[in-house]
């Protein structure tokens, strides 16, 4: 029996995903529903990896070289459910909009990807044609990771499914949180002669974080780097104690290139340089850590650090990539970054995996309580896939 891979199959895949709460960590029952659409579709080969990562293959029938479609499974917090104009986990659709947490980041474009890759279930693509769609991208991506350094997939071209407005998107700059620790001596309120206030350095430290900001660099396409700080914690959190610890958390906007400790050793040399430590006082930068566990049980501490990538826009496999998406579309995409980091930062930024992204959906929608995806755009960029994949699969020949 033939495989209904209707657009109207897509949507109703789509609005299963959004019924399905999915938060970092917590992606189980949304893996077993993907997994499970995989092999009612009929791939050769479906798992699930140690951490969660899903996993499809259609075998090809010749040598050409396998290319690999990626969406995420987790989605974020909905903050409170009476402010969304929809509610977030019921998949509606109303005015021409698919609604709800995960409708354009990122469950209604893994729908649109899986629903593609199946295209060539009948058809036979000249190479492998895989999708991963991967565990706690929203918390700085192990499940990519994960998933590119043990080997099981070898992707030799990936197209990521976050959202781009039907435009082809190249590559975006990482993010790096980085603390910036005051150390003092911690005293009771009512005697402030017996402490060093680690607050005393805060102004003198964003003062310098200013002006480290105005030193950064900034590429042609992905636009300037940039440090914002974003926090001020103290330790003890008691308000009658005069803190020994105060953390400015810093958030980085890198360019490709910088791993987290040439970040942490480029930041606290400048500090060191501009704020002087007056005695019994010190001064530390860190990049910021975690502990995170995936469903399937594993744990670990991971350093909240996302590379960035860019594959320029004179790439054959870019220019492959629009060339097919304009024969589909009538409509030449625009060839730009994203605003946000990715699981590129890890496929191209880490591993050097050519990596584009095509997917419908705005930008502005993700992570908000007006989360929406055009449905048109979805059918429109539904239609160019099959066509992407297989332009995608030749340039990488």
């Amino acid at each position: 029996m033939a495989l209904d891979l209707s657009f109207e199959r897509v949507v109703a895949f789509a609005r299963d995903l959004i019924r399905i709460p999915s938060p970092p960590g917590g992606e189980g029952d949304v893996a077993d529903r993907v997994r499970a659409e995989l092999e009612a579709l009929r791939f050769d080969d479906v798992w699930i990896d140690d951490v969660g990562n899903v996993i499809g293959r259609v075998r090809g029938r010749g040598a050409a070289p396998p290319v690999m479609l990626s969406s995420h499974l987790d989605v974020v917090d909905v903050g409170d459910p009476a402010e969304w104009e929809h509610p977030p986990f019921a998949g509606e659709i109303a005015d021409g909009f698919l609604h709800g947490r995960g409708a354009m980041d990122i469950k209604g474009p893994l729908a649109v990807q899986t629903y593609a890759a199946a295209h060539f279930v009948a058809e036979r693509p000249a190479g492998d044609v895989i999708v991963a769609h991967t565990v706690l991208e929203e918390r700085g991506g192990w499940g990519m990771e994960h998933l590119i350094a043990s080997g099981e997939v070898r992707p030799a071209a990936v197209i990521l499914g976050e959202a781009t407005g039907c435009d082809l998107c190249i590559g975006h700059r990482g993010r790096a949180e980085l603390l910036v620790e005051i150390s003092g001596l911690a005293g009771h309120a009512s005697a402030p002669e017996r402490a060093r206030n680690a607050l005393d350095l805060v102004p003198a430290v964003l003062a310098a974080l200013r002006q480290f900001a105005e030193t950064l660099p900034s590429d042609p396409v992905l636009g300037r780097s940039t440090l914002a700080p974003t926090a001020v914690e103290t330790r003890p959190a008691s308000r009658n104690v005069i803190p020994d610890q105060a953390i400015i958390v810093a958030d980085w906007r890198t360019l490709p290139g910088l791993d987290a400790d040439a970040a942490v050793a480029r930041l606290d040399a400048f500090l060191r340089e501009r704020v002087s430590e007056p005695e019994g006082y010190r001064l530390r930068t860190t990049v910021a850590t975690e502990e995170q566990t995936t469903y399937t049980g594993r744990s670990g501490r991971r350093t909240l650090f996302a590379p960035g990538f860019l594959l320029r826009p004179d790439h054959p496999m870019v220019r492959s990539a629009a060339q097919a998406l304009h024969a589909a579309t009538g409509r030449l995409p625009a060839i730009r970054p994203w605003t946000f980091a990715t699981d590129g930062g890890y496929t191209c930024g880490v591993y050097g995996i050519p990596t584009v992204g095509f997917a419908p959906g705005e930008e502005r929608h993700a992570h908000t309580n007006r989360e929406r995806l055009d449905l048109s755009a979805a059918r429109l960029a539904y239609a160019a896939y099959p066509a992407l994949i297989r332009a995608v699969q030749a340039a990488a020949a």
